[in-house]
């Protein structure tokens, strides 16, 4: 080897004792003799050699590459997703170009414009675009949202989320209901928790009500509904449902400020599974996404090679944690 110069695979063969074969085998993570896979090892540690991706992957279309695209990182459960994802992919070997676009439609097709051109792998996206649009050579898997048989979508059981969220604030003795639901007028799995929760209020015949805010800035209409509704001090609802953690906290903060007690006037449930960063405990009671399972479904359902051998719709279970806005 010159010196001066990177080493290359003829300087790990040589060094190894072995032929390039041999040591192309291994950098690609072909099966040999254990001694041998040592031995080239031992010789690249040594070395200090470095595999050429670049090269590499024009050598064998492939660039171990994966996009994920995500409306933010500021909310909790995207980053959640992205850390899993990141981590899945890096231990079977994939690096990740991460790209966000604040939920603007036109910065997602300009995401999957540049994730094409660099000839990446794939593409994982949290999309939020109306007219998804993916370049038929690049496999696509997307999360929360179906676009098309081609294409599969992983997310939670959000139907079955919202019916638990219901049916628990029922066996804790709640009777009368109330579902929160603030998001982008864009439908996907997640519109799914508030047919789930009605459902499990219609076979209990508990009375409820449903309110929705499309891309709203603020809650205001909701604490407006609910200043509305208190009469001498107490709530008229003594059960909430919200669509996301950060809305429930939100909503118990609004209570309290009204001197209303939770979780012993008004029992509260969010979803998602979302942690304090200080202290690892759920910020509220919670319907929680298997979020670890997701990242692993969506990697695998991408890289398998086929999507037709992936189902359009991929739903993992959910289940409830107490998080303190619910009486156990």
């Amino acid at each position: 080897m010159n010196a001066g110069n990177a080493p290359t695979m003829k300087d790990v063969a040589r060094e190894a004792g072995v032929s390039l074969g041999t040591v192309s085998k291994v950098i690609n993570g072909i099966s040999v003799g254990e001694q041998y896979r040592r031995k080239v090892e031992a010789a690249t540690k040594k070395l200090g050699y470095q595999v050429n991706n670049y090269a590499r992957g024009l050598k064998t279309n492939k660039t171990n590459c994966v996009a994920l695209v995500m409306p933010s990182l500021r909310h909790p459960f995207f980053a959640m997703l992205t850390d899993e994802l990141t981590s899945c992919l890096m231990r079977i070997g994939y690096r990740s170009l991460l790209m966000t676009t604040n939920y603007d439609s036109v910065a997602e097709k300009n995401c999957f414009q540049l994730a094409q051109q660099n000839k990446i792998d794939g593409i994982i996206a949290l999309s939020y675009s109306p007219n998804l649009e993916a370049d038929d050579s690049v496999p696509v898997v997307t999360i929360d949202r179906h676009f098309s048989a081609n294409i599969p979508c992983v997310s939670s059981d959000n139907y079955r989320g919202g019916e638990l969220a219901a049916e628990k604030l029922i066996a804790l003795g709640c009777r009368s209901l109330l579902f929160f639901r603030i998001g982008p007028n864009i439908y996907g799995e997640v519109e799914k928790r508030g047919p789930g929760f009605e459902n499990a209020c219609r076979m209990a015949k508990v009375p409820y009500q449903s309110l929705f805010l499309s891309d709203a800035d603020t809650e205001a209409p909701f604490f407006r509904f609910l200043e509305e509704h208190i009469q001498d001090g107490k709530l008229e609802f003594d059960g909430i449902f919200c669509n996301s953690d950060g809305l429930a906290v939100r909503v118990c903060e609004f209570l309290r400020s009204r001197e209303i007690r939770i979780p012993e006037d008004v029992q509260i449930i969010g979803y998602d599974g979302i942690v304090d960063f200080a202290t690892g405990r759920y910020i509220c009671s919670t319907i929680v996404q298997p979020v670890a399972e997701m990242a692993q479904t969506a990697v695998k359902a991408l890289l398998s090679g086929d999507s037709a051998l992936s189902p359009a719709n991929i739903s993992l279970p959910v289940y409830f944690a107490p998080g303190g806005t619910t009486r156990e």
